[in-house]
């Protein structure tokens, strides 16, 4: 499973990048607002930091005005990846820019349909929000599932990024069910490492070892 880091802060993509837990970077217009910084000269920043896809989406709302807005984006890297809305306009755009080369991401994907729609449209990648169901008690994963077995039905090439991810369970279960990549905030990537009984272990191995009156180093 592909990790993007769902963030435009560029000091924490950095972080997790050396790691080398960072297949890509997902940004969008709220992210940008949040980072306080041009978005050419941020997204231009992350695409050069990092080797995978760069998500930089468009705002404009008609297909020819998406069009232009994603060739300009398009030209800020060779890995950049055009994001636009699963409208009909956004359909439109996605299905001009993916014959043109470029990588698109299909965003605010809440239904299988909208997913199949993407599929057709020729979409790089498609992006159901998961937690935004979750708040309107609809569960997010059955999305998920629904997506990777149409998808699999008919051998679409759209990988699906799991989106809206906002606890490590959805990750998790993001994983279990086969979704190609997930984007999350650094938070929850970094929460991925944690659990009791580590904590509880690494505890009891210490204190065991200090018992020793042993060093290392």
């Amino acid at each position: 499973m592909k990790f993007f880091v769902d963030t435009a802060e560029v000091d924490q993509i950095a972080e997790l990048n050396d790691l080398g837990m960072v297949d890509g970077v997902t940004t969008n217009p709220s992210l940008i607002m949040k980072s306080g910084r041009d978005i050419l000269e941020v997204t231009k920043e992350i695409a050069d930091m990092v080797d995978g896809p760069v998500s930089a989406e468009v705002v404009a709302t008609q297909a020819d005005a998406m069009i232009a807005e994603g060739r300009k984006l398009a030209k800020i890297a060779d890995n950049i990846a055009v994001k636009v809305p699963l409208t009909w306009a956004g359909l439109k755009a996605c299905n001009v820019l993916t014959n043109e080369g470029n990588m698109v991401n299909v965003t605010l994907c809440f239904s299988a349909n909208q997913a199949l729609l993407a599929a057709k449209a020729g979409a790089t990648f498609i992006s159901p929000f998961i937690g935004r169901l979750d708040d309107i008690n609809l569960e997010g994963m059955d999305l998920i599932s629904d997506i990777r077995q149409i998808y699999d039905n008919y051998g679409y090439e759209t990988q699906i990024l799991a989106a809206s991810i906002r606890t490590v369970n959805h990750a998790y279960q993001s994983a279990m069910i086969g979704a190609d990549v997930m984007t999350a905030p650094p938070k929850v990537i970094k929460q991925m490492a944690e659990h009791v009984l580590t904590d509880k272990g690494l505890e009891a191995f210490l204190a065991d070892w200090e018992k020793t009156g042993q060093q290392i180093l």
